[in-house]
């Protein structure tokens, strides 16, 4: 088990989570957003601005398909499963765990929106960009952890418990 993938919802705590499973591992991280920004030189938002979302979406997925790591924790945008080769190439790296959070959650903890660099289409809300995607990260996920109501080292233990169990097939 090499490359572990964590995904979900902007917000859910994939960065921050994977930096910490990264040290508990031993491993790299990645953060594909990160990617994004050094190769066009440009925050997210204005990177999706720019582009706009197709294309934003597409660039994305070409900066996941170009990863080749070895042994590392990658936390890719959460637009991530708007592309299915994106996700396709993740799954071929390792586990795909998804960190899900409640609607809820994830509205108090998002209050940058707007200047995030969310991946959305014009008007849409957050709750139409939640049901939309959380069926994606539960098709894409080999595991899933619930992160709601959970300190960042009590998610982490969680992600581990869960890696424990697995055995990807």
């Amino acid at each position: 088990m090499n490359t572990i993938t964590l995904i979900g919802m902007p917000g859910s705590g994939k960065s921050t989570v994977g930096v910490l499973l990264a040290k508990a591992l031993g491993k790299d991280f990645i953060d594909t957003d990160l990617i994004l920004q050094q190769r066009y030189g440009a925050l997210l938002q204005d990177i999706l601005d720019r582009m706009g979302l197709e294309a934003f979406l597409d660039a994305e997925a070409d900066a996941i398909r170009s990863l080749t790591p070895a042994s590392c924790v990658i936390s890719p945008g959460g637009s991530c499963v708007c592309r299915a080769a994106a996700m396709e190439h993740l799954n071929t790296l390792g586990p795909v765990i998804y960190l899900r959070l409640t609607l809820d959650t994830l509205t108090q903890r998002l209050d940058n929106i707007q200047t995030r660099g969310i991946a959305m289409s014009p008007g849409q809300t957050l709750k139409e960009l939640y049901e939309y995607r959380a069926p994606l990260y539960e098709r894409y996920a080999d595991m899933t952890v619930t992160s709601d109501g959970q300190t960042l080292e009590q998610t982490v233990s969680a992600v581990l418990l869960a890696l424990q169990h697995f055995k990807k097939e």
